[in-house]
């Protein structure tokens, strides 16, 4: 299996040096050559399988530059060594047509675990086998879960420095609080005036710099990412997708082969790519249900054709959604449009240099015949934590409340009783704030700060604290860094010295 650029730029990588690259010469981003596709029998097969079985063969199919032994060690040491439960993501079923994937049960209470504690195996190995790398700096910008879970998963890894970039207005005190208290020796953690956007504009600026690449490349280090751009950080999504259809498989809910439907919360598109390359793999979904918060140009794009940036952004309840350029649209754009390299370049300089593209007809009816997408503002959202507990006594972050409106309004506009499975990503206890005030009300926060307010929301609902965040409070702060978007680089240059 090798990867090409969805931009055009001609070389072929394998999985080793795509995943240690990061982001293509040109500016795009990696994509399989060709997908593999498991048949009928395939997925008798894997829908026996524990995750840990189920991660590996999937992975098998796009890293074939692996060995057998080298992919279930990784997996292995990244699911099965004690950061999570034995069942991963488990899943809770609510209603006969309504299940809950909890993606949130590994170190830091957040999906992007996921993913992030198996990059830098994936790394570790990489490295071993490429040519063309020696030391890797892994340089990410995040909304908020993202940073913490990439600093938890390189932390003093071997021959690996890891920066993360902030907004400092734009995360929770908890999301915040996880990455400013980070040990290791090998990680800094700033924050950046501006939004998330901001940051990772800055990111993908420093990404694009081929002179301050070579300079880096003298002191031995190549630059990657842990955002989702990264072709190693998506893959291990495609996995928890197939999981959730065979567990409702085994317990009853479906027969294989049946249809199902997913919510997905959307913020950088990541997420519901791989829901997206799950089903061109060959899992049978029926459709995407495409979540957005006020911050809706991906709604507004899925349902228009017509991208817009250039609005307000709009800080939300739910700030990991809180973006207005969506990276891994461009993935999409590629597949979608038949591989079409030089559109989807037309269409990133469009985007750099005017905030807005578009797209004609065909390529958006060709999207919405996978996805269908609405928004939940604050209000709804508040709204929806409330009646989830009230009706299910069940706890959902504001993030996972967006999706499970979003699909409350997609059943009412399509009247699609298909099994869904409404994607959760992170834990109700790492937005306490907004999830105890949306169900006690206002009062049930008055003066008190998100600690306290932890212990008392687990006290109410009988809800564990889960162990992450338990004490986060009293670790020391050792990361107190703030710099304009301007400066950015200079950090990087200075870190990497």
């Amino acid at each position: 299996m090798m990867y090409k650029s969805t931009r055009g730029y001609p070389e072929k990588y394998s999985f080793s040096d795509a995943v240690l690259t990061g982001i293509a010469p040109d500016g795009g981003l990696f994509v399989p050559v060709e997908f593999p596709e498991f048949n009928s029998q395939d997925m008798d097969r894997l829908s026996k399988m524990n995750y840990c079985q189920l991660a590996s063969e999937i992975f098998s199919r796009f890293a074939d530059d692996f060995t057998k032994e080298e992919l279930e060690t990784c997996v292995k040491n990244a699911y099965a060594d004690g950061s999570f439960p034995e069942e991963p993501t488990p899943l809770s079923v609510l209603s006969n047509t309504l299940s809950i994937l909890e993606l949130w049960h590994g170190p830091t209470s957040a999906f992007k675990d996921m993913a992030l504690q198996i990059l830098p195996e994936f790394m570790s190995v990489a490295i071993k086998k490429s040519k063309k790398h020696n030391k890797i700096a892994i340089l990410t910008a995040t909304s908020g879960d993202t940073g913490k879970a990439a600093l938890a998963g390189f932390k003093d890894a071997e021959n690996v420095k890891i920066m993360v970039f902030y907004p400092a207005e734009g995360v929770s005190e908890m999301q915040k609080t996880q990455m400013i208290t980070q040990e290791g020796e090998n990680l800094s953690v700033i924050a950046v005036r501006g939004n998330f956007d901001d940051a990772q504009t800055g990111v993908k600026n420093i990404f694009g710099d081929k002179e301050f690449a070579q300079t880096l490349k003298e002191r031995g280090y190549t630059l990657s990412s842990a955002n989702s751009i990264n072709i190693g950080r998506l893959l291990p999504q495609v996995v928890y997708y197939y999981y959730a259809y065979f567990a409702l498989v085994r317990n009853g809910n479906l027969k294989l082969g049946d249809k199902i439907n997913f919510a997905v919360p959307t913020g950088n598109f990541g997420n519901i790519l791989a829901c997206y390359y799950a089903a061109k793999t060959g899992l049978p979904v029926n459709k995407i249900v495409c979540a957005t918060n006020d911050n809706n140009v991906v709604s507004d794009f899925l349902n228009t054709g017509v991208y817009n940036s250039k609005r307000p952004f709009i800080l939300t309840i739910s700030p990991a959604m809180d973006i207005l350029i969506s990276s891994n649209l461009e993935r999409l754009l590629y597949d979608v449009s038949g591989e079409n390299s030089e559109a989807v370049s037309g269409i990133q300089q469009d985007l750099k240099a005017n905030g807005v593209y578009s797209v004609d007809k065909e390529l958006s009816d060709a999207i919405g015949s996978y996805f269908w997408s609405s928004s939940s503002n604050q209000t709804e959202c508040r709204k929806t934590i409330q009646s989830i507990h009230r009706e299910f006594n069940y706890l959902v972050d504001p993030h996972t409340a967006v999706g499970i409106d979003v699909y409350d309004k997609y059943v009412i506009s399509a009247g699609d009783t298909t099994p869904a499975v409404a994607v959760s990503t992170a834990s109700p206890f790492k937005f306490n704030k907004t999830v105890a005030e949306s169900i006690f009300g206002e009062d049930s926060i008055k003066d008190k700060n998100e600690f306290d307010i932890l212990k008392e929301l687990s006290d109410k609902t009988g809800w564990e604290i889960p162990v992450p965040l338990r004490d986060l409070d009293k670790k020391p702060i050792l990361h107190k860094r703030i710099c304009n978007v301007a400066d950015m680089k200079n950090e990087v240059d200075n870190f990497l010295q």
